[in-house]
C-alpha cells in the first residue's frame, strides 16, 4: 500500500514537472532546437553534397557555418519569445492587482462562478472565493490561475529557453554532421541521412510518448518529415550542381 502512495506520488510530480516546464518554454525550445538542428543541417549538408560533387571541405564549411549561424538565431529567438512572453503575463497581472484593489466584489463574483464551472459545489464556491476575497496576495493568485490560467510562479525563464535551444539545435547538427569529420562522397552522405533519421525516430517517440500518443506514429512522423526534407534538398542541390557545372 505505501509502494503504491509513492508510486501515485512520484506521478503526480513528474506531471507537475513536466507541465512546469511545458509552461515555462524550456520544453518547447528543447524540442524545436533538435528538430531544426537535425533538419536543417542535414538540408544544408544534402544540398551542398550535391552541388560539389560532396567535397568533404565544402560540406564541413557549410555545415559548421550553419550550426553556429542556426544555434544562435534559435538561441536568440527563443529568448525573445519567451521573454516577451513574460513580461506580457507580468503587466497581465500587474493590471489584475489593480482590479483587487478596486473591483474586489466583481472579481470575487467571477472567481465563485468559475469555482463553480469545475464541479465545486455552489455554496462552496462561494464561501471559498469570499474567504479569498480577504487576501490580496492569495486572491490574486487563485484568481490568475483559475480564470486567466496563468500560474504567477511559473511564467518561464528566457534565459533556460535560450540554453536548451542553443544546446540541442548544436546536437542536432552535430549528429548531421558527424559522417563528414572522417570523409566526404556519397557514404557520408548516407550516413547524415541514416543517423539524422535515427535521432529523429527517438526524437519523435519521445515527444509521443511524453503527449500521451502512438510512440511508432510520432516517431514514424518525424521520420517521414526529415526524410522528406532531405530528398527535396538533395535534389534541389544536385540540379544547381549540375546548372553551375
Amino acid at each position: 500500500m505505501t509502494n503504491t502512495s509513492e508510486a501515485r506520488k512520484r506521478d503526480s510530480e513528474l506531471l507537475a514537472k513536466r507541465a512546469k516546464q511545458v509552461q515555462g518554454g524550456a520544453a518547447r525550445a528543447a524540442v524545436l532546437g533538435i528538430n531544426d538542428g537535425l533538419v536543417s543541417t542535414v538540408c544544408l549538408v544534402l544540398g551542398v553534397a550535391a552541388a560539389s560533387q560532396s567535397s568533404q571541405q565544402a560540406v564541413m564549411l557549410a555545415g559548421f557555418a550553419g550550426l553556429v549561424a542556426g544555434a544562435f538565431s534559435m538561441a536568440a529567438g527563443e529568448w525573445i519569445s519567451v521573454k516577451s512572453q513574460v513580461e506580457l503575463f507580468e503587466g497581465i497581472l500587474k493590471d489584475l492587482k489593480k482590479m483587487v484593489k478596486n473591483d474586489l466584489p466583481l472579481l470575487r463574483d467571477t472567481l465563485e462562478l468559475k469555482l463553480v464551472e469545475t464541479g465545486m459545489d455552489p455554496k462552496a464556491a462561494k464561501n471559498a472565493a469570499h474567504d479569498m476575497a480577504t487576501k490580496d496576495k492569495h486572491f490574486s493568485v487563485l484568481y490568475a490561475t483559475q480564470v486567466l490560467g496563468v500560474n504567477p510562479d511559473e511564467l518561464g525563464s528566457p534565459w533556460t529557453a535560450a540554453f536548451s535551444s542553443f544546446a540541442l539545435f548544436t546536437v542536432g547538427s552535430l549528429v548531421a554532421l558527424a559522417p563528414w569529420f572522417y570523409g566526404g562522397g556519397i557514404n557520408a552522405s548516407i550516413w547524415s541521412v541514416c543517423l539524422t533519421a535515427a535521432v529523429s525516430l527517438l526524437v519523435g517517440a519521445y515527444i509521443a510518448r511524453s503527449s500521451g500518443k502512438s510512440i511508432a506514429y510520432g516517431a514514424i512522423r518525424q521520420f517521414v518529415i526529415v526524410l522528406a526534407a532531405a530528398v527535396v534538398t538533395y535534389g534541389i542541390g544536385h540540379v544547381f550542381g549540375v546548372a553551375v557545372g
